[in-house]
């Protein structure tokens, strides 16, 4: 087994009953994003992973979404949409393993009717914790190549 460093981590968020949270750490654990309203309700769906292109791709086609409009709790500069459920993701002590990819959202359409159907393959991709761990922003990280 080996480490291939893939991307950095531009953002980290997380959501409240009052919204969304801008944060520059994450502590994750078994049960998902610690303070997350998320938090112990669909182990499969513990982190969403959002990439940078999903943004580039609204940008492209005139809508404006700002960061965190995805739903993601990690944004980073890698395109994490090809892998596999079963790849991991190591970020400091964190271990995180994709599970599946991300489901077509209906609220998306708030922010533009296009939105769903343009994101409906690159929103972002979902992972499970296997090995608990803070992580931070411009963290780097790795694929674990098995």
């Amino acid at each position: 087994m080996s480490l291939l460093q893939v991307g950095k981590i531009l953002e980290l968020f997380y959501s409240t009953n009052n919204g969304r949270v801008n944060t520059t750490e994450l502590t994750l654990d078994d049960k998902g994003v610690v303070e997350d309203k998320y938090y112990n309700k669909n182990i499969e769906r513990s982190v969403l992973i959002t990439s940078l292109d999903s943004y580039k791709l609204a940008s492209q086609n005139g809508i404006d979404a700002p960061y965190s409009t995805l739903g993601e709790n990690i944004l980073t500069d890698y395109n994490p949409y090809h892998l596999k459920p079963g790849a991991q993701l190591i970020i400091g002590d964190l271990i995180l393993e994709i599970s599946q990819n991300c489901t077509l959202c209906k609220s998306l359409a708030k922010v533009d009717a296009k939105l769903p159907k343009l994101l409906k393959d690159d929103r972002g991709i979902f992972a499970k914790i296997i090995s608990s761990g803070a992580i931070h922003k411009g963290d780097n990280i790795y694929l674990l190549d098995k």
